[in-house]
């Protein structure tokens, strides 16, 4: 039932990267190419044509999914005056143009990922500062590496970040302590470190290293990931807003994703002004 539905999930998501403009007018687009600890990091990267730096927000997909789906996001942010870069895990989902397959992909080497894409942006002069945005499993990577490297980051949005995923590896623990070779997960075929990476460290006891704001968006009727996971994460961060949907699920739709949007990028601008 659960995959059938993130099937479903991840379907919507495509139907609104085709029907909603996925690049910003009146910007600077190019395809950006970083390399990682585990290949070739495939992205796009979107400035907003004005004199001095803005704020750069870095946008990492979901289990399965890829940086198109955070496209629309991301040209919305950029209308508001913050560049953006969209790109996909390696070996982080379907149809990804960066390295790797999802064999050989964890949370921890797609926090190494994203830690590269941090560190060759972080000295460029057109960007003020840094922010992250995370959806799903990359709500859970966001939340991470801005625990592990705090001084970096400036604020943080978390779209029902996957925090469940620690639950559901550690429940497919085999009785001897190990996990299986090969796993099955959504339709997509997982390796042992999947799971050993995941259950090695428990991401609530890193949260309160983060004291920087962080806004989370969560439906109340998700699905793959119960709301009371982000219930916790917002009392455990030293300084997080809550902001849950009713009716939603896995992904926002009509209002909510309207509003969602709005909410994001007026976060981010008030913090940082």
């Amino acid at each position: 039932m659960i995959r059938r539905m993130f099937a479903v999930f991840l379907a919507l998501l495509a139907v609104l990267c085709l029907s909603v403009p996925v690049y910003a007018e009146g910007n600077n687009m190019e395809e950006i190419i970083i390399p990682g600890p585990n290949g070739d990091i495939y992205g796009v990267l979107q400035v907003p044509e004005t004199d001095g730096p803005v704020p750069l927000v870095i946008l990492s997909h979901g289990f399965g999914g890829n940086h198109s789906f955070s496209l629309p996001t991301a040209a919305h942010f950029v209308e508001n005056g913050f560049a953006a870069y969209s790109y996909d895990f390696c070996g982080g989902g379907f149809n990804s143009r960066s390295s790797g397959t999802m064999m050989d992909m964890s949370v921890l080497t797609e926090a190494a990922d994203l830690n590269a894409v941090i560190d060759t942006f972080k000295g460029d002069e057109r960007f003020s500062c840094i922010l992250l945005w995370g959806a799903s499993q990359g709500g859970f990577v966001s939340a991470y590496v801005s625990s592990t490297r705090p001084e970096d980051i400036k604020a943080a949005v978390l779209e029902f970040p996957a925090i469940v995923l620690q639950d559901d590896s550690e429940a497919r623990r085999r009785a001897d302590g190990t996990f299986p070779e090969v796993i099955n997960v959504m339709g997509a075929k997982l390796s042992r470190k999947y799971d050993e990476d995941a259950t090695s460290f428990d991401l609530y006891d890193l949260l309160p290293r983060y004291p920087g704001p962080v806004l989370i968006l969560h439906g109340d009727r998700d699905p793959i990931v119960p709301l009371r996971y982000s219930e916790k994460a917002k009392e455990t961060f030293p300084d997080a807003e809550l902001i849950v949907y009713p009716g939603q699920g896995h992904g926002f739709n009509g209002t909510a994703l309207k509003d969602a949007l709005e909410k994001e990028t007026a976060f981010f601008t008030e913090h940082t002004k």
